[in-house]
């Protein structure tokens, strides 16, 4: 025990006093002794990777369906890439990397199958049960869900993490109780404030340092690799983006004078890399300026400092803006990934009212739940927890009419 505490407090040692601190961090609902070797947030972290949920995210949609090759994104390796840059972020800012890293690895968790087309659809579906929220879906399943433990349901994660996974892109509420703006229209989902009364998750104050450093990373990496795949997928050229975001023509000019004539593949690779590293360096340099503009010096001052505290400079955030919405134009509403989609929403929807009609259509324990009260809840958990490949393969048993996603 001695040793244990010997090792953690030599590694805080090298952190800033407002990082999180595993040693001194509000703990687990369920009690349990503290590890010989690891970190709090080191055992939260490797839970995460251990678990179910985080093994399915490998056949889950970033923006292609699987079909489309073997080397595009998924949430898997998405959630790889997200958490190498919010430990990057972390070690740079001095912050408890473990901690960002565990953010990192679960902030994915609850995404259904087929992306954001598929949470959209689930979200439809239940529209008469409180919707689906992805994020609240990922509490429930390290909280819940995920049964693989003997003395408790779910992970039993630390509350920093837990409070990481709900909060890292922000406050649910504002200081009067009033829902954030993204939940303003049906409030916070009910399976977070229920979770909120059993341990405290403090939903009107900013997540730690190391949560808002896994959210940035989220959107550096999807910035970034969702230029990667779009030009290898040749749903759009890469003249168009370079004339489109002057972010990029800054970037590409810059391989095109240290590298002349080099072959288009490896000039993707070159900007990718360019896009990530410009964007880490600022978001460091930024962060920098507004912690020690702020005057934190506690995770406590962090969670009231009224603001997030990582973020890029106005220069930067004026370049994602720009990407993000040249993307949307380009990629996310491409004919390709539309028509995908399209098929993809169908096979949700049709899923689920199956399912909803003949919970017996599920597994036994799914029924079971199905049986025992809030059907539709039970029926979109099951759906979730789907792959994309296992949910084209219900869709054919059920409806005898196979799927090509494609």
């Amino acid at each position: 025990m001695s040793s244990d505490r010997t090792a953690d407090d030599t590694g805080q040692a090298a952190r800033a006093p407002y990082a999180a601190n595993a040693a001194r961090a509000p703990g687990r609902l369920v009690a349990e002794p503290p590890s010989a070797t690891r970190t709090e947030f080191q055992r939260d972290r490797d839970r995460i990777v251990h678990s179910t949920a985080f093994r399915r995210l490998a056949h889950k949609t970033q923006v292609f369906v699987y079909h489309d090759g073997d080397h595009f994104r998924t949430r898997l390796t998405h959630t790889i890439e997200v958490a190498q840059i919010a430990r990057a972020l972390a070690r740079a800012l001095k912050l408890d990397d473990d901690l960002a890293e565990a953010v990192a690895l679960g902030h994915d968790l609850g995404h259904p199958p087929f992306g954001h087309t598929g949470e959209d659809a689930l979200d439809a579906c239940m529209a008469e049960e409180g919707g689906f929220d992805h994020n609240s879906h990922g509490l429930r399943i390290v909280t819940e869900l995920e049964r693989r433990y003997a003395a408790f349901d779910g992970l039993n994660l630390t509350q920093p993490t837990l409070a990481g996974l709900v909060k890292h892109n922000g406050p649910l509420l504002d200081a009067s109780g009033t829902p954030a703006e993204r939940y303003r229209p049906r409030g916070v989902p009910a399976s977070i404030i229920r979770y909120d009364r059993l341990q405290r998750l403090d939903l009107s104050l900013h997540a730690s340092l190391e949560a808002q450093a896994a959210a940035i990373a989220d959107d550096i990496a999807y910035d970034a690799h969702d230029i990667d795949d779009g030009l290898r997928a040749g749903l759009f050229p890469l003249a168009a983006l370079r004339a489109a975001v002057p972010f990029v023509e800054g970037l590409l000019g810059e391989i095109d004078e240290l590298r002349p004539g080099l072959e288009e593949p490896r000039v993707i690779h070159e900007l990718t890399r360019r896009v990530i590293t410009r964007f880490i360096e600022d978001a460091m340099r930024e962060s920098r300026r507004r912690i020690a503009e702020s005057g934190v010096d506690s995770p406590e001052a962090v969670a009231a400092a009224g603001r997030s505290l990582v973020g890029h400079s106005e220069a930067i955030e004026a370049a994602d803006r720009d990407v993000k919405a040249f993307l949307f134009a380009h990629m996310y509403r491409h004919p390709d990934v539309r028509r995908v989609r399209d098929r993809a929403d169908a096979i949700v929807r049709r899923l689920f009212k199956a399912y909803l009609t003949d919970p017996s259509a599920m597994p036994p324990d799914w029924a079971a739940k199905a049986h025992q009260g809030e059907r539709a809840r039970a029926v979109a958990d099951y759906i979730a927890g789907m792959t994309d490949r296992f949910a084209i393969a219900e869709h054919a048993r059920i409806f005898d009419d196979a799927s090509d996603l494609r």
